[in-house]
């Protein structure tokens, strides 16, 4: 891909397919190249062209929308790099995302496009990760498997026995004598124990995490006419 090919001028033709100027994903290094390179838009163009899709369904305006905010998607979607999903699936969902905001754009109210989209980006990349997050990848080999679905319902055991109450028992780490019963019982190696401990508490705590980000997804989709049109995504 040329750097002429994603250097397209918006007042100059463009398709109404956005990615036909953009490498495809599976060359990740290139498409973020290339996004970084696409104009960005005025705040009298931004206007013009979402007043056009709005009052014309012109899919041309549309896609110079949708390129002039393709480098937030990326940004946007480093923040959530720590989930263990590959980033070209990150800033698809994201892409989704902002073609959804695009489409509900009104120009009429005052916000920028760039303080509305990005709510609906950060949502369509939460409900990926919240749909292909699962806690049971921690364990890849049958002993772990074994450890994983085990270690919750002992710490819980060894918390009863002690008087403690259920929430204890998930917060508290195992002591080196209930590491040490831990290992035994399931013939695994005490490192074994203290490791899938670990890795389960950074697992609960980013489940928690996209609970509570999904439980304000819809505070988040809600209009957002009063957002001043300075305030921009961090």
């Amino acid at each position: 891909m040329s750097s002429l090919a994603v250097s397209v001028p918006f007042n100059a033709s463009l398709s109404a397919n956005p990615w036909a100027v953009l490498p495809p994903l599976g060359n990740l290094d290139a498409y973020i190249s290339a996004v970084n390179r696409l104009p960005m838009l005025t705040l009298e163009q931004e206007q013009e062209f979402a007043k056009k899709l709005k009052e014309n369904n012109d899919l041309g305006a549309a896609g110079k929308l949708i390129l002039s905010h393709l480098r937030l998607v990326v940004s946007i979607s480093r923040q959530y790099a720590g989930y263990g999903l590959p980033h070209a699936d990150l800033i698809q969902e994201g892409n989704v995302g902002l073609m959804k905001a695009v489409k509900r754009f009104d120009p009429e109210h005052g916000v920028r496009l760039v303080s509305y989209a990005m709510h609906w980006i950060k949502a369509e990349i939460h409900e990926y990760i919240i749909k292909n997050w699962r806690m049971v990848k921690l364990a890849t080999t049958k002993a772990q498997r074994k450890l994983f679905f085990n270690l919750r319902s002992m710490k819980q055991g060894f918390r009863a026995d002690a008087g403690e109450d259920h929430d204890a028992a998930l917060k508290n780490t195992l002591s080196e004598t209930q590491i040490d019963s831990v290992a035994k019982q399931l013939n695994v190696k005490r490192e074994e124990v203290k490791e899938m401990e670990a890795r389960m508490a950074v697992a609960m705590c980013c489940w928690i995490r996209l609970q509570a980000m999904m439980a304000m997804k819809l505070s988040a989709l809600l209009p957002i006419w009063l957002i001043p049109t300075t305030n921009q995504p961090p």
